[in-house]
This record gives C-alpha cells, structure tokens and sequence, in this order.
C-alpha cells in the first residue's frame, strides 16, 4: 500500500484540551490503518487537520447547514466507485493512479470531551475520530442499519489493529 498522510495541528488550545505528543504519527497510522483495513492498495492521499470548536462549527455551517459543532467532518474528493475501481486494479497487479481521497477535521475540544465521556484517552478519541472520517473518504457511511453495521465493524478492526480496541461499542 502506497500512500500519504497529512497531519495538520491547527489547534491551539491551553491546559487539558492540547494535543498529546505523538498524536501526529498516531493520526498518521489511524487513517493509513483505516486505508489498509479498507483495502485501499493504490496510491492516495489525504489530509487530517485538528481544529478547534469555532472551526468545525464554521465548517459544519458552511458545508453541512448544521449551525453547532461536531466531533468530525469528512470532505471526499472522489467518488466510491472511483476508489473500487483502483482497489480491483491494484488486486490485479495494474499500476494505480495516485488519488485524493480528501480532508478529514477532528475537533480537539469535542474529542477531549468524548474521551472524558467515554473514559479514554484524548489520543484513542483523536485515532477513532481520525478512522471515523477517512473510512467516510472510502465511502462508508453511518445512514442505514445495514451500513453502520459495517462501518462499525471496520472501525473495531481498525482501532484492535492499532491496539486501541473499541471494547464492546
């Protein structure tokens, strides 16, 4: 598997809500872990930015028409038949060509506050929201039982990878 991640701290918060050292190659292995478990052999690349409340908040406005914040914001840049037709090439040996899969925004402070919540690190909450977006880049979604069950699944198999198991969610 060829490809390229971004990391992109554009937080800058103050006491608890700052990002742990490390979290740039954790975020880097989170969404590489989450193209690989997805199958994406092909070259690609994407890009993770942290940011903080007013941010997401403005993003979730312009993009969404949803005035509040969010944990995380997927933005694709190709389509999921784009992405399955280089995964069957790459299985069938052909050179691939490079793409761009998109942007992911993690908001540090709802990160920092769904770890509190949820009774983990602000670093496995950083990696599972980091997965959570790029998976969405593949084309996954949450929008019908049937495809959160397997959204779910990829993101349990993702996060045990990494050593970061979802234990029981």
């Amino acid at each position: 598997m060829t490809g390229r991640v971004y990391v992109a701290d554009r937080y800058r918060g103050y006491g608890e809500n700052h990002v742990p050292e490390g979290a740039t190659a954790l975020l880097r292995e989170a969404a590489a872990a989450a193209c690989g478990c997805f199958g994406a052999a092909f070259p690609y690349e994407l890009a993770v930015t942290l940011c903080g409340g007013r941010k997401i908040r403005e993003l979730n406005r312009t993009y969404r028409g949803v005035d509040r914040q969010t944990d995380v914001l997927s933005f694709p840049l190709c389509e999921p038949d784009e992405i399955k037709r280089e995964c069957a090439r790459a299985v069938s040996g052909e050179a691939g060509e490079l793409i761009l899969l998109g942007d992911v925004f993690v908001c540090v402070p709802k990160a920092a506050a769904q770890a509190e919540e949820y009774g983990h690190s602000l670093r496995r909450e950083l990696a599972f929201l980091t997965v959570h977006g790029t998976l969405h880049l593949l084309g996954c979604d949450h929008d019908k039982p049937a495809a959160e069950r397997r959204m779910r699944t990829l993101q349990r198999e993702v996060m045990e990878k990494m050593g970061l198991g979802i234990e029981g969610k």
